[in-house]
């Protein structure tokens, strides 16, 4: 299986495929619908969010503590149409990957294509399998919301799928 590292060159992303599954290694922030409420919020005001969106990627997740020895607990994604509220103003500020589960409204898909980004889709249902991809979490903000703060996650060898690619292909479409 093709194997691909964030973050992704211009030239990746282009050339990925709704349909196109591949393991994904790489640094990824973690953010449910809270913290794109606050992340939406700061931008509108003119301030700085407290990651960099600029080529990142954002992992719909919420993970729970992790057991002894381990570095995570179950990580599995989040239905993304929640966040879709929030979507297009984190793509007009530079965000280039998301990972989630589920479909995306028609404005989400219109912005991934203007913005050339990129919708991957991570197995439902298998949060404690996808934990063993995780190599390390380090909190970065928002620690009083618990599992949906943000942590900054490095992934290593993550199954995905692309769901929506560049040219706006979506997977629920095509299928």
């Amino acid at each position: 299986m093709k194997r691909l590292k964030l973050p992704f060159t211009d030239r990746e992303i282009k050339s990925l495929k709704a349909g196109e599954e591949f393991l994904l290694s790489g640094t990824v922030y973690t953010a449910r619908d809270t913290v794109h409420k606050i992340l939406t919020k700061l931008l509108k005001d003119g301030k700085r969010p407290p990651i960099p969106l600029k080529d990142k990627a954002i992992y719909y997740t919420g993970p729970t503590p992790p057991p002894p020895g381990k570095v995570i607990g179950s990580c599995g994604p989040t239905t993304s149409a929640r966040m879709d509220v929030f979507t297009p103003m984190l793509l007009e500020n530079g965000l280039r990957v998301m990972i989630g589960k589920g479909g995306r409204s028609k404005a989400v898909k219109e912005s991934i294509k203007k913005h050339k980004a990129l919708y991957l889709l991570a197995p439902a249902g298998c949060g404690a399998l996808l934990s063993k991809k995780i190599k390390k979490m380090t909190l970065v903000a928002y620690k009083d919301l618990g599992p949906e703060a943000i942590y900054e996650l490095l992934l290593s060898d993550f199954p995905v799928i692309v769901g929506i690619d560049a040219r706006g292909n979506d997977i629920f479409k095509i299928l």
